[in-house]
């Protein structure tokens, strides 16, 4: 009688998940080839390690759900499921009675293919639009008033991005800038300039872009020890985010959605 042992079993289950996490790199690399090129199959790797537990702990186990999230992932942020942006996938994530993990993920998939539809436009048109805008703004960025700047925030949003102020809606933005001036405020970011940045990181890569394995420049510059001015971390960081924009303008093909 054949006996396989619990640590059998075991190797068999951690090399079972190592080649289906190899199969995952490989996908997202064809996926998101500007975004994996920028990053590296190691950061990749770690997004999809950490993707494929999220995925669990939200139900999806099997395949096609797993993959999903991952390319969700590249697409929003690693953290788009609790991200104020996407209540929609929230919501599909958070609901085990809206039915199985296959249904709950159909739903999830139609309503990234609408939101993308909405706000990224034919090819990625309004989302390239909307990044040349947002590079014109940044290069003469004016003043901003201290007192009113989540006001002044959301009404520069709606003239940089218009589809996706008006898709996400003025609460769900009003809510990320408030992360985001906490977040500004635990790194003690103190000028309207640097809260503007976060803002701005926050809207474009996510509300989690701060731990972001696709975004490792931002994490490593807000860990970097030897930047103890905070004002001199903001401009470095405003340096790293600028360069990571004009490398995804230049980069990316006429025609291409980013």
């Amino acid at each position: 009688m054949l006996v396989i042992r619990r640590e059998q079993m075991d190797v068999f289950r951690a090399a079972v998940r190592r080649a289906f996490e190899d199969a995952m790199v490989t996908h997202l690399a064809d996926f998101s080839p500007l975004l994996f090129q920028a990053v590296g199959e190691a950061q990749v790797r770690t997004a999809v390690q950490q993707g494929m537990t999220q995925a669990v702990a939200y139900g999806f186990d099997q395949r096609g759900p797993v993959r999903l999230y991952l390319e969700l992932m590249l697409l929003f942020g690693s953290r788009f499921d609790t991200d104020p942006q996407y209540p929609w996938a929230t919501a599909a994530l958070t609901d085990r009675e809206a039915g199985s993990q296959m249904q709950r993920a159909e739903y999830l998939y139609e309503q990234a293919q609408a939101y993308r539809q909405a706000v990224a436009g034919p090819a990625g048109a309004y989302e390239r639009r909307a990044l040349k805008a947002l590079r014109a703004w940044t290069a003469s960025l004016p003043p901003l008033p201290p007192g009113d700047l989540g006001a002044a925030l959301l009404g520069e949003i709606a003239a940089i991005y218009p589809e996706k102020a008006d898709y996400v809606g003025t609460e769900a933005l009003a809510t990320l800038l408030r992360k985001a001036h906490d977040g500004a405020r635990n790194q003690r970011f103190r000028t309207p300039r640097a809260l503007t940045l976060v803002a701005t990181l926050m809207v474009a890569l996510g509300h989690g872009c701060g731990a972001d394995p696709l975004y490792p420049w931002i994490g490593r510059t807000l860990r970097d020890s030897g930047l103890t001015d905070p004002e001199a971390k903001a401009k470095r960081l405003e340096e790293l985010a600028l360069a990571w924009l004009d490398h995804v303008l230049a980069e990316l093909p006429p025609g291409a959605p980013t």
